[in-house]
């Protein structure tokens, strides 16, 4: 048994509780954090989880991505559920469980445990208690200027109080750190792998701003005049200063307000719970924007395409996949606009590929054999622009069967890519061309075929993506990943990654791909793709080696035109 389960547990007693919960989100409700609690409590390293730790049981939930991960990483002490069984599960009937109400919304704390059982709030966190991440939360955050972002803050803010005068609503509570970002065109150094700056803000109806942060962090961005010194409330000082204010109600997004801070509100104000706007505004793109992430994905295919050649076609030795994802960043390396990886590179070889979200560390990494299949997802953060892209890629003659499956997620991918978005223009539409080919021979993926992506911020950012259940209108501006796979279980993974904006001329609507490295032929059985399928790869390839010719040599330039 994990030492710190049972400390955890010695607890219960103090606090007259029967379990208690742990999220993988920090008070910030960002998916990737520098704080981990869940980790420490489960050693499970995903993105997305919540453990119940009772009295004699312990429960993981989390998604099909997680699957096989969970069960190799905290399967000994912990019962793994699908997250969609925690909705209407008995487990818990009657208990009091314990929870840190920073890190819970109440949508989550109703959808998942008020019908059966007791919450308890208890304001110290019990795992920071056991052990406390000491992380360096002083990055200073520094400010866009508005020919990179393409709109200054004021016009943002505008947007904003009039949506708030419109609704007759007082006030908007910002809690997402990225939704911060994008209004007042600032980013910070508080995310592992995005340029996510730690804080919340108030917009009132009559254009007055609030940042609410550590006073340290803001100085710069008051220097460059983005807020005035009235203008911000240390994190300390919130809740007083949040009371003093004048009016009758605050909108607060349900999906990152805690109830900690919903709780102080509505001590004065009516409180409106709703998705917060400005993930729709931020969803959409403008040009210059656009024209950013156009422009990095050029780069960050140049350096993927060098990788590519290289294990491929120059690297002789047998190497393992930490040995891989190092070469790969050195190739993105090259560039002075890169700054670091979107996320955690994953390069898995073999049985590893079939684990969704793998991660490769030195202890566990696994040599690449030339007769495997090897899964390679990642991205970059540069100057400016966010990238995440997916290459499946074998060294050896694959089997036929292999092929096949390969060419069915390949014909996914190009389904998506060629969508009419004037007749699908949902996720949940495009989402079943993608599984269409692999349906036919019983095969599917448990995620999502694609997510939306941030601007020089979130790898993961919504309202949209393409899945079984988004119903968000798909519209002029928009960046979504489309990545179908397929992945045997122990045996191979396999997924095809490009991420595409959407495009209008006069009379369409339409994906247009953003990443630009070439798709492996060698695992392509040419004879079950249509002479459009045929077209469009010719097409895509000769685009590629159009925008990303001129970065390579002569040997990898004569590799690339050779998938023309």
């Amino acid at each position: 048994m994990n030492k710190k389960i049972q400390i955890l547990r010695n607890k219960f007693k103090k606090y007259n509780i029967d379990g208690y919960v742990v999220p993988k989100n920090d008070d910030y409700f960002t998916e990737y954090s520098k704080i981990n609690r869940l980790k420490i409590i489960s050693n499970f390293s995903g993105s997305a989880g919540l453990a119940v730790i009772l009295k004699n049981k312990n429960y993981l939930f989390t998604d099909g991505r997680y699957s096989i991960q969970s069960q190799i990483e905290s399967g000994k002490n912990f019962k793994i559920i699908s997250f969609e069984k925690i909705l209407n599960c008995n487990l818990f009937k009657n208990l009091v469980l314990g929870i840190d109400p920073k890190l819970f919304t109440y949508s989550q704390i109703k959808k998942f445990f008020l019908k059966k059982n007791k919450v308890k709030f208890i304001q110290n966190n019990l795992i920071d208690e056991i052990e406390y991440q000491k992380i360096n939360d002083n990055s200073p955050f520094f400010s866009l200027n508005k020919n990179i972002v393409g709109e200054t803050h004021s016009s943002k803010i505008n947007k904003i109080t009039k949506y708030l005068k419109k609704n007759n609503f007082d006030y908007l509570l910002v809690t997402a750190p990225e939704n911060v970002a994008w209004v007042l065109n600032i980013r910070g150094g508080d995310g592992p792998n995005s340029p996510i700056p730690n804080s919340r803000l108030i917009i009132s109806k009559t254009k007055k701003i609030f940042l609410i942060s550590k006073l340290k962090k803001a100085k710069k961005i008051i220097n460059e005049k983005i807020i005035k010194s009235n203008q911000l409330i240390d994190i300390d000082d919130f809740p007083k200063k949040l009371l003093r204010l004048k009016g009758s109600n605050f909108i607060i997004d349900y999906k990152s307000c805690s109830i900690y801070f919903e709780d102080i509100l509505k001590s004065k104000f009516k409180v409106i719970k709703k998705e917060d706007p400005i993930y729709l505004m931020k969803a959409i793109k403008n040009k210059t924007e656009t024209k950013n992430m156009i422009n990095a994905h050029i780069l960050d295919g140049a350096a993927l395409t060098k990788f590519l050649y290289w294990i491929k076609n120059v690297n002789k030795k047998t190497i393992n996949e930490v040995q891989a994802q190092n070469k790969l960043e050195s190739f993105r390396k090259l560039n002075k606009n890169y700054l670091y990886p979107s996320f955690d590179t994953i390069a898995g070889s073999g049985k590893n590929g079939a684990i969704v979200h793998y991660r490769a560390n030195k202890k566990n990494c696994k040599k690449i054999q030339k007769k495997d299949i090897f899964l390679c997802d990642s991205g970059g953060q540069y100057k400016y622009g966010t990238t995440d892209v997916t290459r499946t890629i074998c060294f050896s003659k694959p089997k036929p069967y292999i092929r096949d499956i390969f060419t069915k997620v390949l014909k996914g991918h190009i389904a998506v890519a060629n969508t009419n978005l004037k007749k699908d223009n949902t996720g949940k539409k495009i989402d079943i061309r993608a599984r269409k080919f692999l349906k036919k021979s019983n095969l599917d993926y448990a995620h999502g075929t694609g997510h939306g992506v941030g601007f020089f911020l979130n790898v993961h950012e919504g309202p949209q993506s393409i899945s079984k259940i988004n119903k968000i209108k798909i519209r002029e501006g928009m960046i979504l990943s489309n990545e179908p796979g397929y992945y045997l279980k122990n045996k191979f993974g396999i997924r095809i990654e490009n991420l595409v904006y959407v495009k209008k001329t006069k009379k369409n609507i339409f994906f247009e791909n953003l990443t630009m490295a070439p798709i492996e032929k060698d695992l392509i059985n040419f004879k079950i793709l249509t002479s459009s399928e045929k077209k469009y790869l010719f097409k895509y390839h000769l685009d590629v080696y159009s925008k990303i010719s001129k970065f390579l040599n002569f040997k990898e330039k004569q590799w690339l035109a050779s998938f023309i």
